[in-house]
């Protein structure tokens, strides 16, 4: 028997919004302590972590996997408003099915909508870990505004961490970019910092049609955390209030001319 309240469902859609784009079908794993999922692509790599503490109601006997398309599910959670409350439930003997339920807060309106589960053959990938040779904290609406404004000009950005800061740039076929943020902890709010933690200097280039993506996530947090290493992917991490987090790894341009040849 699974079942999971959500007080604020609008959360789920949120969450959904970035993993849609970059993976069609995917599980949604689930243990007696926490709901994750994975996700990839050739380059991109997606997890998704949700604590039971975080749920209003967490009800798991065993360890589930539900396989479902995104785009379908994201499609379903439309029929909720913004402060709808979500659980979602599964039956034990009904194993191919799984039930959202959209009540308002004054539940005077109780929608119970059914979804068909997939039979999604997938194994869970291990993640690089390592140390990071640079790691970045700054306000998410910064750099979404930094990838969009660079994707007007080119298709590929350079992230570099050095002494001087942190550096976006971008080359297109009648214009250049250049943004750097520098280190600043003098700020009115703490989201509002950017905080730059530097092992070794480090310049990679990346897709922005993935970087657009992820920036989907940022109504998740105020901040993101951004993990630079010529040895690991790129992460790019939104905190989910006291939930858990949600986790984008990225091979660098370089890796991806390396896989197509």
């Amino acid at each position: 028997m699974l079942e999971l309240r959500l007080a604020q469902g609008n959360l789920l859609k949120k969450v959904l919004e970035p993993i849609k784009d970059l993976v069609n079908d995917a599980n949604f794993d689930c243990t007696p302590t926490c709901l994750s999922l994975q996700g990839h692509t050739p380059m991109a790599f997606v997890v998704l972590s949700l604590r039971a503490e975080g749920f209003e109601h967490y009800k798991c006997d065993r360890n589930i996997s539900m396989g479902m398309n995104l785009t379908y599910m994201a499609k379903m959670l439309k029929c909720a408003d913004n402060d709808d409350i979500i659980t979602i439930k599964a039956d034990d003997d009904e194993s191919d099915k799984v039930h959202f339920v959209f009540e308002n807060p004054n539940q005077s309106k109780i929608s119970d909508l059914e979804m068909n589960l997939m039979d999604i053959d997938s194994e869970r990938l291990g993640i690089p870990e390592g140390e990071h040779h640079a790691t970045v904290r700054m306000p998410s609406a910064e750099f979404s505004r930094i990838c969009k404004d660079l994707s007007s000009i080119g298709d590929t950005v350079e992230i570099s961490v050095t002494e001087e800061g942190l550096k976006f740039s971008t080359t297109g076929e009648f214009a250049s970019a250049n943004i750097i943020c520098k280190h600043n902890t003098k700020v009115e709010k703490a989201e509002e910092a950017t905080i730059i933690e530097m092992n070794k200097a480090v310049s990679l280039p990346f897709a922005l049609r993935y970087m657009n993506s992820f920036i989907k996530a940022t109504p998740l947090s105020n901040t993101v955390t951004i993990s630079l290493s010529s040895e690991f992917p790129l992460m790019v991490q939104y905190d989910i209030a006291e939930m858990g987090y949600i986790r984008f790894y990225l091979a660098s341009k370089i890796e991806e001319a390396e896989y197509e040849q």
